[in-house]
């Protein structure tokens, strides 16, 4: 079905609330998960929504009616309405968690993986074309592996309240390198591509997945009330929120641009084939229809409180 992929990275630059819709405990409004691993996620049908609403826009409307968006959007994401019309060319997976950022006693925070991260990301790599020249390390429950010595104190690595015996690996330095030439490029992104490559932590499945759990921003709110401007009884709720420098990454897939049957005659728009409808989304046409790569695309909810801001980047082959 789909001819052409490409691998995507989200970082987080401001906290973000991709909601969940349900709580069960003390947080009223908890983040997105995975239902077996409990890791942070981006659902693909949110990532699509707001890429399609970034394009409605970004992207000039309809020549002649302003209050219609431009037809191309619907022919790579699909009609808005009668969606039985005809299929989206473009499909997003959903995003999965690559590294943490977590408090360390050294250097601020580290950015923290796991092998199974690692493993999802290598995969989804393979199978958008990319070359990957690194292999998966192990590491030991209790233990953790450093790309550099910068966050030990002596040998210790101090995450959080915990200390991990901790070692400095070269195979880590190659997957660091990897990940930050591919996720963090061009000049804006040094300071943190820099600190990726010094500062990737890899713990054990067990230990990655509390920190997964528990390393979240959660933001305590208040209903005001509007005739006495303070806050109402039983008004207080809690928010999480996914914290900003979180790695996330996903497939964006595409096919050969569709058409309503029966709809298409000798003066219709060429049809899209699957690497164009992929330029068109990431690298764009002009300065009209300018692509994502490289911008800041908003997901989820709290936009006016400024949440939900997150770097999107392609790797290049």
């Amino acid at each position: 079905m789909f001819e052409a992929s490409q691998l995507v990275f989200y970082y987080a630059v401001s906290p973000v609330h991709m909601g969940a819709g349900s709580a069960i405990g003390a947080i009223d409004s908890p983040i997105q998960r995975e239902v077996h691993t409990k890791h942070p996620m981006f659902a693909g049908s949110g990532l699509k929504g707001a890429l399609r609403h970034h394009f409605n826009r970004a992207w000039p409307r309809t020549e002649g009616d302003d209050r219609k968006p431009n037809s191309l959007i619907n022919r790579i994401f699909g009609p808005d309405t009668g969606a039985s019309d005809f299929a989206g060319a473009l499909s997003l997976s959903d995003a999965q968690l690559v590294a943490l950022p977590v408090r360390s006693l050294k250097g601020g925070f580290a950015y923290v993986t796991s092998p199974l991260a690692l493993a999802r990301l290598q995969r989804l790599a393979v199978q958008a074309g990319l070359p990957v020249d690194w292999v998966v390390p192990s590491v030991a429950e209790n233990k953790a592996l450093t790309a550099s010595p910068s966050l030990l104190q002596g040998k210790q690595l101090i995450l959080e309240a915990f200390e991990f015996p901790s070692e400095v690996t070269k195979p880590l330095q190659a997957i660091a390198q990897w990940i930050a030439t591919h996720a963090l490029p061009g000049p804006a992104n040094s300071f943190f591509a820099s600190k990726f490559k010094t500062d990737l932590v890899l713990l054990h499945d067990t230990d990655f997945a509390h920190f997964a759990r528990h390393a979240m921003v959660v933001e305590p709110h208040v209903r005001i009330n509007d005739e006495s401007g303070t806050a109402d009884d039983g008004g207080l709720f809690y928010v999480e929120n996914l914290p900003p420098e979180t790695l996330m990454v996903g497939l964006v897939q595409a096919s050969i641009e569709r058409f309503k049957k029966g709809s298409r005659n000798l003066e219709s728009a060429a049809l899209l084939n699957a690497p164009e409808v992929l330029a068109q989304v990431f690298v764009g046409q002009g300065s009209a229809l300018t692509g994502i790569d490289g911008k800041l695309l908003q997901i989820g909810g709290d936009a006016t409180t400024g949440r939900g801001l997150v770097l999107v980047q392609t790797a290049q082959r």
